[in-house]
């Protein structure tokens, strides 16, 4: 025989009902409550930052490059950030990339202008890699590159209050890498422009390969206009052949490269939130 159950009154029926929603009010808080982090942001996982540097067989670029890391791991604390290579050095970015397996990443090219690296090479990697991957403009040209290039020049003995007379007998060759995509060289005649405002002086751009003027070229234009000192600033990220070479010839004083100077690493950031941008908003609700 079954066992009778008594008849439930309309109490029992209303306590179960409002146990029911709140149970399923809880499950949906809770998952909410999954997306957000114990500071109170949403969750939606930040991509990783990863500086894509050229490469070079001079010791000293991946010491530099490896201290930018650094400075922008400090800015932005919890931000995954992390290096790869075009050539020459260790980790290689198909490494970096394969290493982070599925997880979105931002590259920031470590590069100054446009040319090839940054619009075949680069491309061309994150392509392959297998998490999605956007690649974010060059530094260059931009505001912050002029207030490290005028840091790097102060550092070599550039002079900061520089009088009228003395302003006429000066003059900056900006020495680059060079490149043989147009784009490149337009990129660095503009930001000889912004230098140049910054100064007070001329500034030329010149290349260590692949375009022209030369450095020597540049030197000797702006002596016969009458700029007997004329200083090279060194528009390479890092230490290598090509900023080495530039800098033996300067006649007068020549700064070192960009490097892991502050603006340096407030531009990769910067850069590093463009590249997010779009795809914040297509998170943020409406």
């Amino acid at each position: 025989m079954t066992a009778s159950h008594p008849p439930r009154s309309e109490s029992d029926l209303h306590l179960d009902s409002t146990a029911h929603l709140m149970d399923s009010i809880g499950s949906r808080l809770v998952g909410r409550l999954r997306l957000v982090s114990p500071l109170g942001h949403h969750r939606h996982a930040r991509p990783a930052l990863v500086l894509v540097a050229h490469g070079s067989r001079d010791p000293r670029a991946l010491d530099t490059v490896r201290a930018l890391r650094d400075r922008v791991r400090e800015l932005r604390p919890g931000l995954p950030v992390h290096l790869g290579h075009v050539e020459l050095n260790e980790p290689l970015l198909p490494d970096t990339l394969a290493a982070l397996g599925d997880t979105p990443a931002v590259l920031v090219p470590l590069l100054l202008s446009r040319g090839y690296h940054v619009k075949q090479d680069i491309p061309e990697l994150a392509a392959a890699a297998p998490g999605p991957i956007h690649v974010a403009a060059p530094l260059g040209p931009h505001p912050l590159l002029v207030e490290a290039l005028y840091d790097r020049l102060v550092e070599a003995g550039w002079p900061t209050g520089v009088e009228p007379a003395a302003r006429r007998s000066a003059a900056v060759v900006l020495a680059a890498a060079g490149s043989r995509d147009p784009d490149s060289a337009t990129d660095t005649r503009r930001t000889a422009r912004l230098l140049a405002g910054r100064l007070g002086v001329p500034v030329v751009p010149a290349y260590a390969s692949a375009a022209s003027p030369t450095v020597p070229t540049a030197v000797r234009a702006l002596t016969a206009r009458g700029r007997h000192r004329v200083a090279v600033a060194s528009y390479f990220t890092a230490p290598g052949r090509f900023a080495t070479q530039c800098g033996e010839q300067a006649p007068w004083i020549a700064a070192a490269p960009l490097g892991a100077h502050p603006a340096m690493a407030r531009l990769v950031l910067h850069r590093y939130d463009q590249a997010r941008a779009p795809r914040q908003a297509e998170l943020t609700p409406a």
